[in-house]
C-alpha cells in the first residue's frame, strides 16, 4: 500500500494531523523560548535574550504562517492555543530547574535566632540580623542573599533551628559583592555536629 501520498499537503492527514501538531510543536518551542527570555531579561541578563528573542520569533512566524495559509482549520486554532499554554508550562518547568539568578531571604523567627544565624554562617551564608518591632514585640529579622539553587537547602535550616518561622523569598535582580556559600553543602551530620560543638 502506497502511504506517500497521505503526507502531501493536500491530503486529509496532513491537514487535520500532521499540520496542527507541527502548528503545536512550533508554539511549544517558541514560548518555552519566550518565556525563558523574559525570565533571563528580568534576572538582568541582556546579553542571553536577543538571542533567544532571535529563535523566538522565527519560529513564530512559522507557526502563524502555516495559521494564516490554513484559515479554515480549526484544529491549527486549537494547536496554537495549546502550544502556547504548554509552551509557557514547560518554560516556567525549565527555570525552575536552572535555578537562575538570586534571591532574598528574610526571617522573621518565633524564637532565638543565635544558632541559626551561626549555622547559616558556618555554611557560608552571608547573614545579617536587625532589631525590630513586631505584633508580640521585639524581633530579631535575619537577612540573607543566596543562590536560587541554594533555597531548598536554606528553607530546611530554617526549618531545623526555627521551626514556624515566619520566612519570605524574592527575587534579587542584581547585586554587589558579598557571602555566597561555596559548592559543598551541609549535611544532616554537619548541623548534629554543629550542635554538639555548641553543647560541649
Amino acid at each position: 500500500m502506497d502511504l506517500s501520498g497521505l503526507f502531501v499537503q493536500d491530503s486529509p492527514l496532513f491537514t487535520w494531523v500532521i499540520l496542527p501538531l507541527l502548528i503545536f510543536l512550533a508554539r511549544i518551542s517558541d514560548q518555552t523560548i519566550g518565556t525563558l527570555r523574559l525570565i533571563f531579561l528580568s534576572k538582568g541578563q541582556k546579553g542571553l535574550a536577543p538571542f533567544l528573542g532571535f529563535f523566538e520569533v522565527i519560529i513564530w512566524l512559522l507557526a502563524v504562517g502555516q495559521i494564516m495559509k490554513h484559515l479554515d482549520n480549526v484544529l491549527c486554532y486549537v494547536a496554537y492555543g495549546g502550544g502556547f499554554a504548554m509552551g509557557n508550562y514547560i518554560g516556567m518547568v525549565l527555570e525552575e530547574k536552572l535555578s537562575i539568578g538570586n534571591v532574598l531571604v528574610r526571617i522573621i523567627p518565633r524564637k532565638d535566632t543565635s544558632e541559626l544565624i551561626a549555622y547559616l554562617r558556618q555554611q557560608n551564608y552571608g547573614v545579617t540580623s536587625v532589631e525590630a518591632e513586631g505584633a508580640m514585640g521585639k524581633v530579631n529579622i535575619v537577612f540573607s542573599i543566596i543562590k536560587r539553587k541554594d533555597v531548598e537547602h536554606v528553607v530546611s535550616i530554617i526549618n531545623q533551628f526555627n521551626p514556624n518561622a515566619f520566612y519570605t523569598i524574592e527575587d534579587v535582580k542584581a547585586i554587589n559583592e558579598g557571602i555566597f556559600k561555596k559548592k559543598r553543602e551541609g549535611t544532616l551530620f554537619d548541623s548534629l555536629s554543629y550542635k554538639l560543638k555548641k553543647n560541649k
